[in-house]
């Protein structure tokens, strides 16, 4: 199958939730996916993720809708290769420590490997 990389640069919670819907989805289907966050896009991956406590997730949830919290579960259990980018991090005055326990930091050249050949989509 062919793989799949989901850049993620914004730290908005719309784009978040996407870039896990897209990663999922594609999961499911027994597709490889890395999800590659920089910049604010990191947030999405902290421990401690602000996503899960926006406003909109109660809106999704009422609307039957899977809310980040639900995704990123999915995402776990479907092995979806969460990676942040070292030099977002910095850029947003993240540190390493704080991201959920099995995110990698890593660099653009780790994500291009993972994705070779296969398809990408920014968010």
């Amino acid at each position: 199958m062919n793989r799949l990389g989901i850049l993620l640069i914004s730290g908005g919670h719309e784009r978040a939730h996407y870039a896990l819907m897209m990663g999922t989805a594609a999961a499911a289907l027994g597709r490889p996916v890395t999800i590659f966050a920089t910049n604010g896009g990191c947030r999405l991956l902290l421990q401690a993720a602000p996503l899960e406590r926006h406003e909109r997730e109660a809106v999704l949830a009422h609307a039957g809708v899977a809310t980040i919290a639900t995704l990123m579960e999915a995402a776990r259990a479907l092995k979806i290769r969460c990676i942040a980018c070292d030099a977002g991090l910095r850029a947003e005055g993240l540190e390493s420590e704080a991201l959920a326990p099995d995110v990698e930091v890593a660099g653009i050249v780790t994500f291009l490997g993972a994705v070779g050949t296969g398809q990408m989509i920014s968010l």
